[in-house]
């Protein structure tokens, strides 16, 4: 028992561990991506917990949405077997990939678009200056 009491951590140390708030951990708590063990108003994370933040702020930071993390933590939670667990997170992750390139694509011409437009908006300022010194 003293072994594992040593692996569990208060909100506090998960927040400093983490860099998140106490309220994001009561956020996936409450959205059922975490489970701390509850000890009357006290919460205490186990390894398990930590694992799962990690690939909880992995996932948010590469844009999955809440269900998709759910979807991969739900692979590492059955016995399927690694295989199987790989195979799947390898999906999502190329179907995530592929969104984030198309979205770059559609980011990049806007923004040769949008330099485009102020170059010409910086011949016409140029050309108001020249007539007015006339």
């Amino acid at each position: 028992m003293d072994a594992m009491i040593d692996e569990l951590l208060t909100i506090r140390q998960m927040c400093e561990a983490f860099s998140v708030t106490p309220r994001t951990l009561r956020f996936y708590e409450t959205k059922e991506l975490l489970d701390p063990i509850r000890e009357g108003q006290r919460r205490l994370y186990t390894r398990r917990d930590r694992g799962r933040l990690t690939l909880i702020l992995r996932g948010k930071r590469f844009g999955f949405s809440l269900e998709q993390i759910r979807q991969l933590l739900a692979l590492y939670d059955e016995e399927q077997g690694h295989e199987a667990q790989h195979r799947e997170a390898y999906a999502i992750g190329r179907e995530r990939l592929a969104d984030m390139q198309r979205q770059r694509a559609e980011l990049d011409e806007a923004i040769a678009e949008l330099q485009h437009q102020l170059a010409l908006c910086e011949e016409k300022l140029a050309e108001f200056e020249r007539d007015a010194r006339r």
